[in-house]
């Protein structure tokens, strides 16, 4: 059985991240969004992030949702994926992220890293852009998953 870990923030979760799991569920038997704590944030928010998610990616069969406060490639251990799966969007991306995947090759020779750019209409989605048009007010509803929208306008997220 072939798993992949899709790791990040999700902070939130938006449509080019429900795309790439989407691509995903296709392309392995089981993946994990595996949804990272940030230091900065209260335990409840990574509570949230993980329901959200779960609701946003539910039609997904094989999509598990599991929140952590470990390594990266340690928990890619203990979840049994072999993969891990990043978005790239831009160039920068990419510089990042090819650092990463260096760096987690010496932490855990092994596991393998994989790139899939979002789809064409979701590429310019980042959730910074979502918090900040969410900040001012501004219509999210093309950007995420109605319980997301309803989250972030209740100002759950931040």
């Amino acid at each position: 059985m072939s798993t992949v870990l899709y790791p990040g923030t999700f902070n939130p979760i938006h449509n080019g991240h429900a795309d790439l799991v989407q691509r995903a569920s296709v392309l392995f038997d089981r993946v994990i969004l595996g949804i990272a704590t940030s230091p900065q944030k209260d335990p409840s928010v990574l509570e949230l992030r993980v329901e959200l998610a779960q609701k946003a990616l539910e039609h997904l069969s094989n999509v598990e949702v599991i929140g952590f406060n470990q390594l990266t490639v340690d928990f890619a251990k203990d979840v049994g994926a072999g993969v891990i799966l990043k978005g790239i969007r831009t160039v920068t991306d990419f510089e990042y992220e090819f650092q990463m995947l260096n760096m987690n090759r010496v932490l855990a020779p092994g596991l393998e890293t994989i790139f899939l750019a979002p789809s064409e209409e979701y590429s310019y989605i980042s959730s910074t852009l979502v918090r900040q048009i969410a900040s001012y007010g501004g219509d999210i509803s093309s950007f995420v998953h109605p319980a997301i929208e309803e989250a972030v306008n209740n100002g759950a997220i931040f």
